[in-house]
């Protein structure tokens, strides 16, 4: 019993409960961190099915009106996975007649055990778990042992066809090969709830075990009910969910004859061109325990459910019709159950089946319960999972909770692919919700993150789950995202070097390269670099990239010999470090580097990130502003006129300015964590006040009010006649610009940056003429993106403000030397000195080349870049060029991936000698994946397990070829019609028709039937031979034995096949004037 107090509250808003371990087997995702990161990358998990369930030609028409057939051919399936039923217990030899859900059900449960630490947990806590699980109908395992036992119908079929008693028990014999066998176990193998009650009996479980079945909304409400057993203290831990393996011919025309599928390649939940559903295959677990416990216990909590709403549609027009006032009933009982109002959360897991009718209606329920009491427009992400693994039946509701509780841990708003314009009924733009279309970090500098997650089934059953984070930002967080890893090699010289990578390339390729890869890792990780030793390293994310990276690496040392360092395919290598008395220096960026969603990626996986535009969100909250992180992070839209709006918004001196200094204040962070020491800092305008902050002089908070303050006071004033000026790079021969600039005296050198480039500023006309002149004298010229004339008089409104909020706070004495670009020395250490200087920095130019000119002078050597862009970077290597140095922007370029970006900055700086290796420790250790493989291991999939030797059987079955017994009744019938004493002779072949007055049935189905000529010499008068007739249809009945081999519901097909091959022969015996009265009793067999 737990040892938590008991609340007599059945509200879960003040009993919680806590996710604390998952297990994820979906379309293409074979474990929780892979369906994580199809998420989050945006795969598209749908496919056409593949032929280990079902050959789509047997069963696909497009035509959605033929009967038995399904008009859809695409949908979710998930990967082939191993499972040793030794780990289980589980004899071999009942495999075969226990449905495959009920193995991939042990293997999850397992799985997510594992993932909450709980994989041995103690007999007394599993005494005191449970398992409860949605499942709907639909065991594969009952079809196939269901027409096993229509052989009467195949009996009475045979015979009325005129096979003998003997011909007919052979072939029910060769039939009954294809389908699973009746016998002991067959029962509870195919029996749903055996699901549950398999793992209570394999895992030792003492709690409550069952199934439940609410169609679509099946998992959840099994949910609902672990957690009832939870807060009524029957159980301390549940495990809870949903498994659906069903993606059968059954299940696809239970879909088409609705019909509720879309005609589409692509499930598009809310889009425009929505057109419907598409199925899939899917297991999904979770640990839940009573928030106190898991707390208490010290275990790793994914998320809170503070929230369950439920509710029938009731009388309404049709059983399946989903009504929106019913599912807006479950979602206010939800919120009412957790105690907030619905407008705090920030993102909605639709039930988004992407049906046009269920769409509107769920949205519609929505819109009516999120618009109470809120009158703010897009503010909650709105997504479905469904397009991306299709429609997982009873796994629906957890593959979306799953998902939803990973996008609260990882602090992410997860996107909802293949939407290009939102449905226009929606009228999406005047409500609470935005469709949310890619990975974005999910800032809530408000609320804690708070998600909602629907689930809705046949019959007008609905269910809403409430789920918060556990935290705001928890820095001690796992990243699931598979994110590339860092390869460091070092030795005495190149040779041992080449020496050292050609035997790990030998031990990758080997069968435990998987171990040798952890061990890499590892060792990179640890093992420190001597300055004086060769070196190489580079990124990647597996087995195979590491063994291509390793070959071409051995490559390059061939290719390049007498080089000291190279840089090539992403592969770095210097012969010796950079020397240790080389200082470093933190370069921070200045306004203009800004853009939209700059470093989303990096957002994403470094939680000092996120925390650091959080932090600044606070100022904007403070004065009733919009949060900063919802400027750099926008709304997804789906025009290029509401892009420019947003770029135009980002680029106003108030969201610029703090945007680039929270983006360099958390890269720093970083870094400065996992061991770098900066000797010096400097910046580039704004940058300066982020270089004093990396130095000691101000903290966090402080930091955070004067970044906010600066751009604000820098702002043009609300006068639409004032001229704030605008700013203009120019590069060329710069030291001949004074002369050019005589005739503009308003137009000032702003920013003195380089040998080859300066930006002027002043009044926009003046720069207007400027940047004609100069570019009509072959100057190069580039406007900026700036919304003010910076460092000239024209921002001297700024000045005073900006002084009064650097006198409002503490600076200290900073801890390394700030270079100011105003004297293009260090700052003076006397907090009072730095204020004054500081004060006047925004009016006088940046003379950022003599600055760094004597920061190298001082002995900078490795001059870092944090921030958005490489501008700093670039400039430093126009300034330093042909000297000893090293220049490493973190984000080299606004349009590839900055995680990425990160890690091979990194990487370089790792070669040249920084020991940063430990720099992500947020990512989650890999683990082998080796595990030594039973010979009693078996692959499962969805489709049920059928064994080799099965197979085999139903193979040589296939191969004996006609079973036709010369002593049978249908021998005589061919004996008769062949024999040279009939009464009359047959017709000519050429007249050879069925009696107009006589109509004879016409085949109710089309087959490709290929009827064997006579060999040469033999003489045919009706043309076909009987005897001929009957091989080729005991041809066509082992081409439909075949076809039993990979599905088991054709037994009405073979049935008509049957019949339409028997009126085949009746046509050519009818040939003649007049048959034998038997052969007449026979044919009329056919005819019945």
């Amino acid at each position: 019993m737990s040892k938590a107090s008991q609340s007599n509250s059945p509200r879960l808003g003040e009993n919680p409960i806590a996710i604390i371990g998952m297990s994820a087997l979906f379309p293409q995702a074979e474990h929780l961190g892979q369906y994580w990161n199809n998420i989050v990358e945006q795969i598209d998990s749908i496919i056409e099915i593949p032929e280990s369930r079902w050959k789509i030609e047997d069963y696909f028409d497009e035509d959605q009106n033929v009967p038995d057939k399904s008009y859809s051919k695409r949908g979710g399936f998930i990967p082939d996975v191993d499972f040793n039923p030794m780990d289980f217990g589980i004899p071999p030899n009942i495999l075969e007649v226990t449905d495959s859900s009920q193995l991939l059900g042990l293997l999850t449960a397992k799985n997510a055990l594992e993932d909450s630490g709980y994989g041995e947990a103690k007999e007394e806590l599993l005494d005191r778990t449970g398992v409860i699980l949605g499942v709907t109908a639909g065991m594969k395992l009952m079809g196939s042992l269901t027409a096993r036992l229509q052989y009467p119908i195949w009996e009475r079929v045979l015979q009325r066809s005129g096979f003998s008693e003997k011909d007919t028990e052979r072939l029910i014999e060769r039939m009954k090969k294809a389908y699973v066998r009746w016998e002991e176990n067959s029962f509870p193998g195919l029996l749903g709830n055996v699901i549950a009650g398999r793992i209570a009996n394999r895992l030792n479980l003492g709690g409550t075990n069952c199934t439940v079945d609410a169609a679509c909304a099946s998992s959840l409400s099994a949910m609902k009910m672990a957690i009832s057993d939870l807060n009524e203290h029957r159980a301390d831990m549940m495990i809870t969910g949903g498994v659906d393996s069903d993606n059968s011919p059954f299940m696809y025309m239970c879909f088409s004859k609705t019909p509720a599928f879309t005609a589409d390649v692509k499930v598009k939940p809310f889009d425009a061109d929505s057109k419907g559903i598409m199925i899939g295959e899917g297991l999904g677990m979770v640990i839940l325990k009573r928030l106190e416990d898991a707390e208490r216990d010290g275990d790793r909590i994914y998320s809170v459910i503070r929230g369950i709403g439920t509710s029938s549609d009731g009388r309404f027009k049709s059983i399946y019709a989903p009504r929106s006032s019913g599912q807006a009933k479950a979602l206010r009982r939800a919120y009412q159950d957790a105690g907030f109002e619905p407008e705090s959360v920030g993102l909605i897991e639709a039930h988004g089946t992407g049906t046009t009718a269920g769409d509107l209606a769920e949205f519609e329920g929505l819109k009516e319960v999120f618009s109470e009491n809120n009158d703010k427009k897009q503010h909650i992400a709105l997504g479905s999972v469904k397009s991306q693994i299709g429609h997982t039946k009873a796994a629906a509701g957890i593959a979306g909770l799953i998902k939803t509780s990973l996008a609260l841990h990882h602090k992410t708003l997860p996107p909802t692919i293949n939407i290009e314009t939102p449905n226009p009924k929606l009228g999406i733009e005047d409500t609470p919700f935005y469709l949310n279309t890619e990975s974005r970090p999910w800032a809530s500098p408000e609320f804690p993150r708070r998600a909602g997650v629907s689930s809705f089934g046949f019959g007008g059953t609905n269910f809403h789950f409430v789920l918060e984070e556990h935290d705001s930002l928890n820095a001690s967080q796992e990243r699931l995202l598979e994110t590339p890893e860092l390869i460091l090699f070092n030795a005495e010289n190149p040779e041992q070097l080449k020496k050292q990578c050609k035997e790990a390339l030998e031990k990758v390729e080997s069968e435990s390269g998987n171990q040798h890869f952890l061990e890499l890792i590892s060792q990179s990780l640890e093992n420190p670099i001597p300055e004086e030793n060769a070196r190489i390293g580079f990124l990647c994310t597996s087995v195979s990239e590491l063994t291509e990276k390793l070959d071409q690496a051995l490559k390059l040392f061939e290719e390049n010999k007498d080089s000291e360092s190279w840089n090539k395919n992403g592969i770095m290598f210097a012969s010796k470090g950079f020397p240790h008395q080389g200082k470093v220096v933190a370069l921070f960026s200045g306004q203009g580097s800004q853009y939209r969603n700059m470093g989303k990626e990096l957002y994403l996986n470094f939680p000092p990130m996120l925390e650091s535009l959080q932090s600044v969100d606070q100022c904007f909250i403070q004065e009733g502003s919009k949060p900063l992180s919802g400027v750099v992070f926008p709304n997804p839209v789906f025009d290029d006129e509401q892009k420019e709006k947003q770029d135009t918004e980002l680029q106003l001196t108030q969201h610029a300015q703090p945007s680039i200094g929270a983006f360099g204040a958390g890269l720093y962070k970083i870094l400065k964590d996992c061991g770098l020491e900066a000797d010096f800092t400097a910046g580039h305008s704004f940058g300066e006040l982020t270089a004093l902050w990396a130095a000691g002089v101000l903290e966090d908070k402080d930091y955070d009010l004067l970044a906010h303050a600066r751009g604000k006071a820098m702002a043009a004033p609300d006068d639409p006649d004032f001229d704030a000026g605008s700013m203009l790079a120019v590069m060329g021969k710069v030291d001949q610009l004074e002369k050019e600039l005589t005739e503009f005296p308003e137009v000032k050198m702003a920013n003195l940056n380089s040998k080859k480039q300066v930006v002027l500023a002043g009044p926009k006309a003046d720069i207007d003429k400027v940047r004609g002149e100069l570019k009509a004298k072959k100057f190069t010229v580039v406007p900026l993106p700036v919304s003010a004339a910076f460092h000239t008089p024209l921002v001297g409104h700024a000045q005073k403000p900006f002084a009064q909020a650097i006198q409002s706070v503490e600076f200290k004495k900073p801890a390394v030397p700030v270079y100011s670009n105003s004297t293009a020395k260090a700052y003076p250490k006397k907090p009072e000195s730095i204020k004054t200087q500081l004060e006047e920095h925004i009016l006088q130019s940046v003379r950022f080349r003599e600055e760094i000119e004597q920061i190298h002078q001082d002995g900078g050597r490795i001059f870092i870049e944090f921030g958005p862009k490489n501008v700093l970077t670039k400039l430093t290597d126009n300034i330093l060029s042909g000297k000893d140095y090293l220049a490493v922007a973190l984000n080299d370029s606004p349009k590839k991936n900055s995680d990425l970006l990160f890690r091979e900055a990194i990487l370089k700086l790792c070669v040249a000698g920084l020991p940063l290796q430990k720099f992500d420790r947020w990512r989650r250790t890999r683990t082998s994946a080796e595990v030594k493989k039973s010979p009693l291991s078996i692959s499962l999939n969805g489709a049920n397990y059928v064994s080799k030797e099965t197979k085999l059987e139903f193979e040589k079955a296939l191969e004996e070829g006609p079973i036709f017994n010369q002593d049978s009744e249908t021998a005589k019938i061919s004996t008769l019609a062949v024999d040279g004493t009939t009464e009359s002779k047959a017709k000519p072949a050429s007249l050879v028709e069925s009696d107009s007055r006589t109509e004879l049935p016409k085949a109710p189905i089309t087959m490709n039937t290929k009827v064997k000529s006579d060999p040469p010499g033999v003489h045919n008068d009706s043309g076909i031979s009987v005897d001929q007739n009957l091989e080729n249809y005991f041809q066509q009945q082992s081409d439909t034995l075949k076809v039993h081999r990979q599905y088991l519901e054709q037994q009405s097909e073979y049935s008509r096949t049957v019949l339409q091959l028997m009126q085949q022969q009746l046509n050519m015996a009818s040939q003649g004037q007049t048959l034998p009265d038997s052969v007449n009793r026979h044919l009329e067999m056919f005819h019945e």
